[in-house]
């Protein structure tokens, strides 16, 4: 997690109040603030923002546009902090602690110092009377509600970086930032493409691409850390919060070196694919289980995988430099493929698998997010 400025959550508070009250007075009521603290938190807003929130009206406060698209979000976020006296300090310090899992590196992510962290930490746990880290011998973990309670905090700045982006996008600037959770196949050519074509629509958005496997993002999506997932689907009934959208089918092929036995035209032999070493993925990975199914689906015993590698480029490595077989998606190796280095080969029966978009169920994008996802499914489509 990058962690970006936080705009002061009292002043978004003050804001989402006047929004539903549709007055200063009543605002300042239901926020149990006064009518000048609230009158200055719209004045702070809309500065940093650089716009008007309201129509000063003898009725009351009419909200512009901008307010409309950002006090959704507003008010999102203020549920999910869970408490008007929680303040950005605090949030940002908890996150960067439930990261790090310690004060000194917290203190490395964000720059504050540990005691300034340990200070921002306790005084949180006080704010919402809630124990929010325990100890266990050496090691920070957070509690059950620390765990909830940090989930909330991600869930919260994401709608808040949303809702500023949205906010950007109406005054024409287009700015805020996109974080991309990518598993390895969708930064192969789907993603660097759909990439290159969006920044010449939004030069002025941020991107931001997480490398990982399906298991080590799904948390950060969950977290609101990452906005969206590319690679191949799991259709598991474990995801009940998440959506999976199928964009392609990719069909995977045996890859191996160029010069392979396999490869020659005068074999005498007959094929054996057993016969040779693979490097696979983890058996936790479709992938894995596509090529199990595809020796048995032939009448082989699969081989003990002695080599088992997610990594592109250690897995390159071992093809050139041995007679190890892989299966692979082609785009993952285009470039040794194309010149000659390695060699594919139809896998005896068919492989497919489904390529989308992984995201939260309750995520709402903003019009930049909704841009990305219509670039990475135009992308797709032209390339399919």
């Amino acid at each position: 997690m990058v962690f970006e400025h936080i705009p002061n959550i009292r002043h978004l508070a003050a804001f989402a109040a006047t929004v539903q009250c549709g007055s200063v007075t009543r605002a300042a009521e239901a926020a149990n603030l006064t009518q000048p603290a609230i009158t200055q938190a719209i004045a702070r807003l809309e500065r940093d923002l650089g716009c008007q929130l309201f129509e000063r009206e003898p009725s009351g406060m009419r909200p512009t546009e901008p307010a409309q698209l950002l006090a959704p979000r507003a008010q999102t976020a203020i549920a999910r902090i869970g408490s008007p006296r929680v303040t950005a300090t605090q949030v940002r310090a908890f996150l960067s602690l439930a990261q790090a899992g310690a004060y000194s590196s917290a203190a490395e992510l964000t720059g504050l110092t540990s005691a300034s962290l340990h200070r921002a930490v306790g005084d949180l746990s006080l704010a919402l009377g809630e124990r929010l880290v325990e100890r266990r011998g050496r090691h920070l973990v957070l509690t059950r509600k620390g765990e909830l309670r940090a989930r909330n905090f991600g869930l919260a700045l994401a709608e808040i970086r949303s809702g500023l982006s949205e906010v950007s996008s109406w005054l024409g600037k287009a700015g805020g930032r996109i974080v991309i959770g990518a598993m390895p196949l969708s930064r192969a050519r789907w993603l660097p493409r759909a990439i290159l074509l969006f920044r010449q629509h939004y030069p002025g958005v941020d991107l931001a691409v997480i490398e990982g496997s399906h298991s080590e993002l799904c948390h950060p999506l969950r977290n609101g850390e990452v906005d969206f997932l590319l690679g191949a689907l799991r259709q598991d009934d474990s995801l009940d919060d998440l959506d999976e959208e199928p964009v392609f089918e990719d069909r995977p092929q045996i890859i191996m070196r160029s010069g392979h036995p396999l490869m020659q035209k005068n074999r005498k032999e007959p094929e054996n694919l057993a016969a040779y070493p693979w490097v696979m993925s983890s058996m936790q990975t479709p992938l894995r289980g596509y090529w199990e199914a595809m020796m048995a689906k032939v009448g082989y015993i699969p081989p003990t995988i002695a080599i088992e590698c997610g990594s592109v480029m250690t897995i390159r490595e071992l093809l050139l430099e041995t007679d190890t077989l892989t299966l692979l998606s082609a785009d993952q190796l285009r470039v040794e493929i194309e010149a000659g280095l390695l060699a594919t080969k139809e896998p005896p029966s068919s492989v497919a698998r489904m390529i989308g978009i992984t995201t939260r169920r309750d995520w709402r994008p903003s019009t930049p997010q909704r841009s990305m996802l219509d670039t990475l499914r135009e992308v797709a489509q032209k390339n399919s």
